[in-house]
């Protein structure tokens, strides 16, 4: 039997944040897709917004305790989860009180320090890589959602893979519309080169600052195919999606939008 498993690296999920066409999509893909006979895994950080009790999270203690070193500290990695009804799709949380819970507002988090988001992405996507290595869970489907998740494919593809967990896995990262302002910390690719991704790869990067446009470049750069799944995607973006000769899958109309994820995932793994 071909593996079927998708692991979807969010930046957000409704309802533990408001509905937003990114938080909207971040929820009803995955509870869809499992429902397609897809096995679905999914992650998102714990932003200071997300009300535990509420949503009842809980932390898996067997699962937390890794420390995530970026530029020589040790950050700890908690990881919770909640069950997303009436699916009963696990949602994992990757959780850090410096990273995650500065303000009680997800927007203003990663708009208040955008000079930590170069930080928060490394911790978050790091964070996601080890748990599902712990997990021993092999997917064939790595999709990214959110600029918080788009050093994933450079990871993946060039520091993991070797790794059995990964190295069979097609990463699908997704356009959107949303943005971070300004650039990230000048140092971005030092730190990437302390987690031991390849001179060579970090070289790519250049000199210049890295902003919305460079990251998802270097995303696209990376990934194995590319969606668009918002309507308003920066034209620079679309164009060089398209330019990468990568297999893409354009808007999907509406009623069909389903069908034709399931589709281009069934294709990937048929390819792999």
């Amino acid at each position: 039997m071909k593996n079927n498993k998708v692991l979807y690296i969010s930046q957000e999920i409704a309802p533990y944040l408001p509905e937003t066409p990114l938080s909207t999509l971040g929820r009803d893909i995955p509870q869809n897709i499992q429902e397609k006979g897809f096995e679905v895994r999914t992650f998102m950080p714990k932003y200071g917004c997300i009300n535990e009790r509420r949503n009842q999270l809980h932390e898996v203690i067997r699962l937390s305790g890794i420390n995530v070193v970026i530029d020589d500290t040790d950050n700890p990695l908690i990881i919770k989860v909640a069950t997303l009804q009436p699916s009963r799709m696990q949602v994992y949380f990757i959780d850090n009180d410096d990273y995650f819970h500065h303000t009680p507002d997800k927007d203003l988090e990663i708009r208040i320090s955008p000079e930590n988001n170069d930080e928060r992405m490394i911790f978050f996507v790091r964070g996601v890589i080890e748990t599902v290595k712990k997990l021993r869970w092999e997917p064939a489907i790595i999709h990214c959602t959110g600029w918080i998740s788009a050093i994933t494919p450079l990871y993946i593809k060039h520091l993991f893979n070797e790794d059995p967990i990964f190295a069979n896995s097609k990463v699908v990262y997704a356009l959107h519309e949303d943005k971070f302002d300004g650039t990230l910390d000048p140092r971005f690719a030092e730190k990437l080169r302390m987690t031991q991704v390849p001179a060579e790869y970090i070289d790519a990067l250049g000199s210049e600052p890295i902003d919305y446009i460079k990251l998802n470049k270097l995303a696209i750069d990376y990934a194995d195919a590319i969606i668009q799944a918002s309507e308003n995607v920066d034209p620079e973006l679309m164009e060089y999606a398209k330019a990468s000769g990568k297999p893409f899958l354009p808007m999907p109309d509406k009623d069909s939008t389903l069908d034709e994820y399931a589709n281009f995932y069934a294709n990937l793994i048929d390819e792999a």
